[in-house]
């Protein structure tokens, strides 16, 4: 790993730790040309399969930044932390490629998401469902809620 200060292109370890649940390692490094120290992360690149939408069945990538776009959204101003929300994020990530499949529906996705996060915060799941179901009117709406609360 080459320097971010000097450039030089050897750096020492110093220390590492498994962080995310052991997915992650931090390493402290440090530049023997210049002293400087600095923090790496490093976790296993795992593809993600491709997502078939359902509207009109086009094939994209998987994206994260939608996935935690949509999380974040349902979980304004909720009591969930954010190392939590990256636990979320990764066993998601996690159930859709244990699926094995290189394509995946984007009706799994929604509904894996919907899973984890009913375990995690009930309001977040409703207001997760209620935009990802598409919910018409307050009927669906309470139906949904009385799910919840018969469970």
């Amino acid at each position: 790993m080459h320097c971010p200060f000097c450039s030089h292109t050897d750096t020492k370890v110093i220390d590492s730790r498994l962080i995310a649940e052991g997915s992650q390692t931090r390493r402290r490094r440090e530049c023997p040309a210049c002293g400087e120290r600095f923090t790496t992360f490093e976790s296993a690149e795992l593809l993600m399969p491709k997502v078939i939408k359902s509207r009109n069945n086009m094939r994209e990538p998987f994206n994260e930044q939608k996935l935690r776009e949509g999380l974040y959204r349902a979980l304004e101003k909720r009591p969930v932390g954010e190392e939590e929300v990256e636990t979320l994020i990764e066993d998601i990530k996690k159930d859709i490629r244990s699926s094995g499949e290189r394509e995946v529906r984007s009706r799994l996705i929604g509904e894996v998401i919907m899973k984890r996060l009913r375990r995690v915060d009930e309001v977040a799941f409703i207001r997760f469902a209620s935009v990802y179901r598409r919910f018409e009117d307050i009927t669906e709406f309470s139906e949904e809620v009385d799910k919840l609360a018969k469970d």
